[in-house]
C-alpha cells in the first residue's frame, strides 16, 4: 500500500472509532493502533484499508510496534492522531495525586511516542492531531484529571508545532466539549450514584453547559479531524479547534 495513510491511537474507542471511519470515508488507508488485539483486529475485518496494531501508547513498547507496522506498510504518513481515552479519576477531593500524573504520561507522553514513531514516515502537509477536551481551557474541579491532561496537551501541540513547522508539518489540538458515548453515560452514573441523583439529571447539567443543551457527538468529532486533512488547514497550526457545542466562557 502506497498511498498516504493515518495512524489513530485508541480507535476502538467511540471518539477513536468515528475519526477511523471519517478517514476512511476521505479514502485514507488507518493503521488503527489500540490495547486490544481482538478488539482492533475486528476494526480491520471488513476493510482492507483498516491495518490492526495491537500497542499500549502508554508504554515505551508502543513505539517500536507502531515503527514495525508502518516499516511492514512503507506509505508515507499524512496524519497522526491521538485518541486514547483517560480512565475516570473522580473529582478533586478524591483524585489520587499519582493518578494526575498517570494521566499526563497516557496522553501527552503517548502523543510524543506516537510522533516519535511515525517521524520518519511523516512530510510536508502531514499532520500532528491530539484529541484533548474543553477541561483543559475550562477547569472544573469536578474533572481535574482531564483539565490538567488537556491543558499540558496543548502546551506539547504548540511546542511540536515550532518543532515541526520548518518540515511543513503541523500540529492541532481538537477539544470537544462532554461527548455523547457510553463512557459519558458511565461516568455520569457514577457520578450521580455519589451524588444521589438519577444519571439524566447528570447529562442534563453536561448538555446545559452548552447553549445549544446538546452534547457533542462522535460523528462531530471525526468530521474536524478530518477536515484537518485539507491543504487549508495548515492555517490552524498549534491552535485549539474547541467542539464544545459554546460551552467555553473564556474569551
Amino acid at each position: 500500500m502506497s498511498e498516504p495513510s493515518a495512524v489513530v491511537v485508541g480507535a476502538t474507542g467511540a471518539l477513536g472509532g468515528a475519526i477511523v471511519r471519517r478517514l476512511r470515508s476521505r479514502g485514507v488507508p488507518v493503521l488503527a493502533v489500540a490495547r486490544s488485539a481482538d478488539a482492533v483486529a475486528a476494526l480491520g475485518a471488513d476493510d482492507e484499508g483498516v491495518v490492526p496494531c495491537a500497542a499500549d501508547i502508554g508504554s515505551d513498547d508502543a513505539g517500536a510496534a507502531i515503527v514495525d507496522a508502518l516499516t511492514a506498510w512503507g506509505a508515507p504518513v499524512r496524519m497522526v492522531v491521538q485518541a486514547a481515552g483517560l480512565p475516570a479519576l473522580g473529582g478533586l477531593d478524591a483524585v489520587e495525586p499519582a493518578a494526575l500524573g498517570a494521566a499526563v504520561a497516557l496522553k501527552v507522553g503517548g502523543l510524543l511516542r506516537l510522533v516519535r514513531a511515525a517521524d520518519p514516515w511523516l512530510g510536508e502537509g502531514s499532520r500532528l492531531v491530539a484529541l484533548g477536551g474543553h477541561y483543559g481551557a475550562e477547569p472544573s474541579p469536578h474533572v481535574p484529571g482531564a483539565g490538567v491532561t488537556n491543558a499540558a496537551l496543548a502546551n506539547l501541540v504548540r511546542q511540536l508545532a515550532d518543532a515541526y513547522g520548518p518540515r511543513g508539518v503541523t500540529a492541532h489540538l481538537v477539544a470537544p466539549g462532554p461527548a455523547d458515548t457510553d463512557r459519558l453515560r458511565r461516568l455520569s452514573a457514577s457520578q450521580a450514584s455519589t451524588r444521589g441523583l438519577d444519571v439524566e439529571e447528570v447529562l442534563a447539567e453536561r448538555r446545559a453547559e452548552s447553549p445549544l443543551g446538546a452534547l457533542v457527538t462522535p460523528e462531530q468529532v471525526g468530521w474536524a479531524v478530518g477536515t484537518l486533512l485539507d491543504p487549508e488547514a495548515a492555517a490552524l497550526t498549534g491552535s485549539t479547534l474547541a467542539l464544545d457545542m459554546g460551552a467555553r466562557r473564556g474569551i
